[in-house]
This record gives C-alpha cells, structure tokens and sequence, in this order.
C-alpha cells in the first residue's frame, strides 16, 4: 500500500472519501494480520502499539480532511480529540469522539464548509460522535453533565492551534467547572451504579470486558479521579505519586494490557463495537489468542479463568485508590474517629487498619485475626487502603508452616464459628488473595468456569453463593422460599460443620477423576489440620462425598417407589446426616442457576426428606412391603371416599382396572380425589381432565393435570404436544396402565415463569378446553409448533445420549435421555415410543439449565421390560436421529 499516494489523493482528489477508506481499511487490515499473527505463534502481541497505531492512523486521515477548508487555517478554531480517542487508543472499533472547538462561537464563513466536514466524516462509515462548541459552551456542558466533564479532561489537538484546547484543559482542571470533591463523589456513584448493573460481581457469564467490576471502566476511573486530582495529563505520571506503589502500577498495566488483548480480538471477531464476552465469540477469542485444551480442561476455560482472576487483582487495586481519595479528597482536613480494638489492630473511620505496617511481619496470625475482627465487629466497612497494601506485602507469609499454626487454625475455626454474613468475610479474603493461599485447594478453582449454561457461575462464586444461602437461611425471604431448610438448620448440631461441606463440596472440580470423591480426601485433610473430632470429620467428609446423591435419587428416580426410599435410606448413616444433607442440597441447587430452583424441584426434595426420615424411624434395613404398603394406601383412600358417600361397588369398579403402581406413587389424598372424579364423570365419552395446584407453602406450588381417557398408544406424544403447545413445562409425568379401555395420565407443570396455573385461573380453563378438545380426536393433532432454539443454547450443542438397562423388581425397562433442550423435545420423544409401539408408564423430566436428562420408564406393547437388545439399539438411533434433528 502506498500510503503517500493515498494521502496526496485525501489533501486533491474531489472527494477525499474513497481514497480515505483505502486507507482506514488497509491500515486496519495490516494491524488485524499483525494481532492473528502475534496470537498464532503463541507470542505477546504489542496490543498497545496497535491500539495506538489505529488512533494515528484515523488522526492522519482526519486531518487531511481537515485542511482542504479554508476554515482550518483559523486561528480560532480546531479539530480536538476527546475520551478515549484522546487517550489516542483506538480498538478496532471504538468510538471515534471528536470536539470541533472554537474560541467564541462558528464564524458565519465557516458555516457551510463545516456542514460539509461533518458530512464526510458520516461518509466515512466509522463510529464518529462529534460535537460542536466554544471554550464557554464547553465548560458550560462540563457543570451540567460529568460525561462530558470526563471527555474534556482528555483531549489531543489533532490539527488547528493547540492553544484553544490548552486554554479549555486549563478550565476544565479547576474550580471553575467542578470541585475535586464533587468530581469524585460523582465518579464514585457513577461506578456503583455501573457494578451494580452487572450484579456488583466481577463473576459475569458474559462479562462486559469494558463495564463490568475490575474492567477497564474501573481503571479508566481510577485515571480520571487521579488527573483531576492532581491535574495529570496522561496515565504514566501515575508514577510519580506515592498513591501508586511500583507493584500496583504493574497490576494496573498488565492487567489492562491483557484486556485490551480480549477486546481488541474480540472487535477483530465481532466485526463490530462489541465489548461483551457472550459464548458466541469466547471460543473463538481463546482459539484466537492461543488458549488449548489442557486435559479435561478446555482452552476457553481457561483463557475465562485468566479473565476473572485479572478482573479479581484489579478490584482489589481500585479498592485501595477509591479509599485513598475517599480519606485524602472528602476526608482530608477532618479528625479521625479511631477506636482500639487490640494491640495490633484499630478502628479508623470505620475501617479496620493496623497499627503499624509491621504488624503482620511480627505476628503472621494477624493476617487471619484481621478477618476475624471484621466478622465481630459488622459496623466496620472494610480494610484500610494502607494495610491492604501490608497485607499484600506480606501474604508471601500463607505458607505450610503458617497453615498449620495452631492459633492460625484456631482462628479460622471462630471465624467459622462466629454469627455474621460469613459469605462476605470469605469473599473478602478471597478478594485479597488469602483464601487462596490459606486453602491452596480452593485456590485453584478461583475464577474456573464450566462452559456450559448449567453452571453459570465460577466454581468459587459458586460456593461462595452456597455459603450466603446457609448464612441467610434465617432471614424472612429465604424463610418463605426454603422452609424446610430453615426449620433444619436451626436444628443442626454445629453450623461450621455445614459451612466447611459448603466450602468443600466442589473443591476438585477440575483435577479430573470424581470431584465428590476428591473433595472428600480434601475436606477430612482440613478438618484433621484444624483438630475437629473424629465425628465431624466423617460427617464432613461424608457429605461432600454425598453432596449429590439426594438432588440426583430426586431428579433422577421414582422416589413414590418404595425400593427407592428404602436404598436411599440405607445410604444415610443417621437422621442428623439426613438433615444436613438436605440443607446442603438446597443451598446448592438453588446457587447453581436460579432458573433450576422451582417449586417442583423443592417438592422432590421435600418428599425424599420425609420418605427417608419414615425409613430411617422404622428402621432403614427393613425393606418394606410392596402389598403391604398398596394395602394401607387403599385402605386410607377408601375411607376419604366413603366420606364422600361413594360405595365399595363403584371405588372397586375403578381401582380394580388399575395396577399396583398406581397405589405406589401417589398420596392417599390424591388417589381419593381422582376415583371419585372417575366415578363422578361416569361413562362420558369426552376425556376427563382434571387440573389442580398444590396447597402449602411456596415450595410446594405446582400444577397437577390428570387425564382419564381410553388408553391408546400415542397418548404421551399428543398430549405432550398440546401441552409445550401450551407453553407448560412439563417437569413430570406418570402414565398409568389399567386391565381395562382406560389409563390415567398425570403430567406436573409450570407455567413460564415456574409457577403453577392457579395463579391465572382463566389460563388454567383454557388449558383444561384445550385437551378435552384436542384429546378428543388424535387425528387433528396440530404439529408441533417449531420455535427459534434460543441463542445461548446453540453453542452448547452436544449428540444425544440414550442408554438403556431393565428393572427387574418392577418389571420394567429405564431409559436415560441426555440432550440439549429444545422446544417440542418431549412430543418427539413420544412419536418415537409411538413408532417403535413402546409404552411409557412414567417419566422423570429434569433440565438442568440447557441439559436435559429424562428417564424414561417404559415396556414392551405387552407390559414387559424390552428385552431385545436389537430393539434397543434401532430405539436408541431414532431418538438420537430425531432429537439432533431438531432445530
């Protein structure tokens, strides 16, 4: 490229615009080969010098532009970048933020030919904010909005006379537009506000790399505060104060460095002004800047890991320049209110600082006592700008020996013990990088991500949420969510035991093999260190290695059989194990994505607890009697409807037809409700579809839709499609073969915001017209509607899985379906069953964020458990075809 020629052609040709845009383009082409190339080789690509580059490249183009008016020979007037752009750093596709300023106002012969500036700059096609104003107007729009105020205290003269913008700078540094206090206060608001946004937490899914906490707005921030501050003019003076110390300027330039790399690949893939990390482009991006796989670890992983970490070192950085200037610009001139804690630690201002900047060299324990006094005292804010620096000078101190200080491991036992919000002592310490170091095991999951939409957090924000939900169990909003919880965990014999299998449970996620079985060698070895009995240390580790086991016996099996309970049972030592591992699972499942979490999720969970707990009475080596048990249930339903003046005659009429299961897994309560609603409807014709929620609390809210109908093969199918058709999510379903022309149906659902239909009754009339309507004649069923598979879900793609194996007891055949959800998922299933001429007879739905995994209870069209091993496979390579089918 010849640049000369084209830049003579920008100053002569008629129109400037063609030969600019070669220019733009090709220059942006030669700085983009040079990024990919840098990232292929696996080299540290100079981000800053391209960044810059671009920032020269457009200064060039602009001021050729520029000089072919008359106007630009002025002394009154000038072409002045502002923002970044007058930073001189230029993403691929940042904007372009120009100030035309003037000394008094638009001279009337300059109209014209600044109308048709500004029109070439459109032409050009880049993202150009421009505004027009003298000096006054300026400073005039700087008191009113702090944006502006913030784009003026970086400005570059691109071409005309740099006294006009050296004159408004000089303004814009002092009291004339804005006090030092009134600036900061409104950048420090403006940053709560911009975290707040992002949920106050550096662990987004899909992080803004520009607006999220630790991002390179903070840093931007803590640019701007300082050059009012001081009245710098670029960010490398940083240096000369001592508000910087030489390590913390390095945090702040190698972590902006490594996030200019993100958003500078990012725009490069984008093809846009995207500053977002959405799973569209994160693989790419790790693919780009030469992340791979490391074992069962993926590259995207790991280049996300590097991401939150950084962001991590840099809020805790902004933390200690924000208190700075909170004590130096509001503080200043004010006497401080100190009140002794001990010989080593004191209280000033609300914050907890050390008495000297030795006291953690002399007593390393302090470095846990800190966090210990902080969780007694809640009336302190935070750590001291001065001892967070001793603090990061001496974490080098966290070693073995310093693990296995008694009084270190003492203290880390009361601050486990002591009654506060333990989730934001912890993050605390995390944040400063000693939780970490103290559990060098945890230490490695800071920052992991699981790419995936089930797992929307970290690994360690992960736990730190599980932790914040046992600390707030006992307050009023998670007593009417999680009642049972909050009844159990005030019957626990020691809290710490439960925080420390919070902190544990998936501590070896990541290292390869099972991470519950890890995770349990990792906790006893903790609790031994810090002296915790033989008890608690089996009952700890006990639960991490059990930390799954009750979410999935509740999402995974029919828990109304009592086969179920009674091995579940046998896999819980003790009630007081039971209790804890019930808190635990909640706590979990409800901090693993929020869209998991529902109320039939809860009612699973609640049932297992109270099953188990009967079994664990009456004695959990004791199977029980299946007739026994069939028995009893019938005996309790019969007397519900004697009440109800239905005679033996009818009740054995309807239950003679039905087969043992049916007793099994529904309450007598229930069972009662349906018979007598059978025998009420008679002999009509027209299906019977009865619709009811569930009465209680709001863990217990969930519709129940039972339909009575003559038994045909495609029931499942077509009801399923009425059903998604609907917009119902089906969390359950039960069908229940009969000896005789009729079957009942039951299907759990929940509307699309996971509540039942009760709270919209006309809905729930509806939804009863329409399966009476469409169950009435099969052969009208409308296809399933297909809808647009949402985004996220399309980059988390995986092949279906279907495994299959028999039940013996029960004399039935347990299909397991793992595969990506998507509308209409289940009606397929059902069409497949159909052509193979396989009956369903009950069906455990859980999706787990955008992971499906049903089990699928089924049998042969005679009632018997699929023995063809053929027949499996050719059902395993329809369902796979038909569900990777679907777009």
């Amino acid at each position: 490229m010849d640049v000369s020629s084209l830049e003579t052609r920008i100053s002569q040709d008629t129109s400037p615009v063609p030969a600019a845009r070669e220019l733009l383009k090709e220059r942006y082409r030669a700085d983009a080969e040079a990024f990919q190339q840098g990232t292929d080789k696996g080299a540290i690509v100079d981000v800053r010098a391209l960044v810059r580059s671009r920032s020269h490249t457009v200064d060039r183009v602009l001021s050729l532009i520029w000089n072919r008016y008359a106007f630009a020979r002025s002394p009154d007037i000038s072409l002045v970048a502002v923002g970044g752009y007058g930073r001189g750093e230029l993403h691929p596709h940042s904007d372009i933020d120009l100030l035309i300023l003037t000394r008094s106002g638009i001279e009337e012969s300059w109209q014209e030919d600044l109308g048709a500036f500004v029109t070439l700059l459109w032409d050009l096609k880049l993202d150009i904010g421009h505004s027009v104003r003298s000096i006054e107007e300026s400073m005039a729009s700087a008191r009113e909005d702090v944006t502006i105020l913030t784009n003026l205290l970086e400005t570059r003269t691109i071409s005309g006379p740099d006294d006009l913008r050296a004159e408004l700078s000089k303004k814009v540094y002092s009291d004339e537009v804005s006090s030092d206090i009134d600036y900061f206060v409104a950048k420090r608001e403006e940053q709560k506000g911009r975290h707040k946004k992002y949920g106050d937490t550096e662990y987004n899914l899909e992080p803004n790399i520009k607006g999220s906490p630790g991002g390179l707005r903070d840093i931007q921030t803590i640019g701007w505060i300082t050059k009012r501050h001081f009245g710098l003019q670029n960010t490398a003076d940083l240096t000369r104060f001592s508000i910087l110390t030489e390590e913390e300027h390095q945090i702040l330039l190698q972590g902006e460095t490594f996030l200019w790399q993100l958003r500078y690949g990012l725009q490069l893939i984008a093809d846009r002004n995207e500053n977002r990390l959405l799973f569209d482009h994160q693989r790419a991006l790790a693919q780009m800047l030469g992340y791979r796989d490391q074992g069962k670890r993926l590259g995207v992983e790991l280049m996300m890991q590097s991401y939150y970490r950084t962001v991590l070192a840099l809020a805790e950085l902004t933390d200690v320049i924000l208190q700075y200037y909170d004590e130096a610009i509001i503080g200043g001139g004010d006497e401080d209110d100190v009140l002794p804690l001990n010989k080593r630690f004191q209280i000033r201002n609300y914050y907890i600082e050390a008495v000297n900047n030795q006291v953690f060299a002399y007593s390393p324990y302090a470095i846990m006592e800190i966090f210990v006094l902080m969780a007694q005292h809640p009336e302190i804010k935070g750590i001291r700008a001065t001892t967070i620096r001793s603090l990061r000078a001496h974490r080098h101190l966290i070693d073995d020996a310093f693990r296995s200080d008694l009084a270190v491991t003492s203290l880390f036992m009361e601050l486990l013990r002591t009654p506060h919000e333990l989730d934001q002592t912890l993050s605390a310490m995390k944040k400063y990088n000693v939780l970490g170091r103290y559990l060098p095991e945890f230490g490695q999951i800071i920052g992991q991500m699981q790419h995936d939409l089930f797992h929307i957090y970290t690994v360690d924000a992960h736990t730190m949420r599980v932790i914040r939900n046992m600390v707030q169990l006992d307050s009023v909003e998670l007593r009417n969510d999680y009642p049972l919880a909050s009844r159990l965990i005030h019957h626990l014999p020691k809290l710490e035991t439960l925080y420390i299998a919070g902190l544990y449970h998936d501590i070896a996620k990541g290292r390869g093999g099972d991470h519950s079985e890890l995770g349990a060698i990792d906790v006893e070895a903790f609790c031994q260190r810090h002296h915790l009995s033989e008890r608690d240390t089996q009952l700890a580790s006990w639960l991490v290695e059990n930390h799954l086991l009750m979410s999935m016996t509740a999402q995974r099996k029919d828990i109304s059989d009592p086969d179920i309970i009674f091995a579940f049972a046998q896999a819980v030592p003790s009630q007081v194990h039971l209790d804890y591992l019930y808190v635990l699972t909640v706590c979990d499942i409800s901090a693993t994505n929020p869209k998991l979490w529902n109320t039939w999720r809860a009612s699973l969970l609640r049932q297992l607890y109270i099953e188990a707990k009967r079994a664990l009475r009456r004695d959990s080596q004791t199977p029980v009697d299946r007739q026994e048990w069939v028995r009893a249930t019938q005996a309790e339903a019969r007397e519900i409807l004697h009440a109800q003046h239905m005679t033996d005659e009818q009740i054995d009429r309807i239950w003679e037809t039905m087969d043992e299961d049916y007793f099994l897994q529904d309450s007598t309560v229930d069972i009662a409700w349906q018979t007598a609603a059978i025998i009420r409807h008679g002999d009509d014709p027209d299906p019977l579809v009865m619709i009811r929620d569930t009465r209680g609390g709001p863990t217990d809210g969930y519709s129940q839709i039972i339909i009575y109908m003559n038994d045909r093969m495609d029931l499942f199918a077509a009801t399923t499609a009425v059903l998604e058709q609907l917009n119902l999510n089906i969390v359950d379903a039960r069908i229940s073969s009969s000896n005789g022309p009729y079957s009942v149906s039951s299907y759990i659902v929940l509307d699309e915001k996971h509540k039942p239909l009760g709270i919209d009754p006309a809905r729930k009339d509806r939804v009863r017209e329409r399966l009476v309507e469409e169950l009435d004649d099969p052969e009208d069923y409308p296809d399933i509607i297909h809808r647009r598979t949402p985004r996220q879900l399309k980059h988390f793609a995986f092949p279906t899985e279907v495994t299959f194996y028999n039940d013996t007891v029960n004399q039935r055949t347990v299909m397991e379906v793992i595969t990506p959800d998507r509308p209409g998922l289940l009606a397929r299933v059902g069409q497949v069953l159909l052509e193979h001429r396989v009956r369903l007879t009950n069906a455990k739905i859980a999706t787990l964020g955008e992971r499906v995994e049903d089990v699928f209870f089924v049998t042969d069209e005679h009632g018997e458990p699929i023995h063809d091993p053929e027949a499996c496979r050719s059902l395993q390579q329809d369902l796979c075809k038909m569900l990777d089918d679907i777009s």
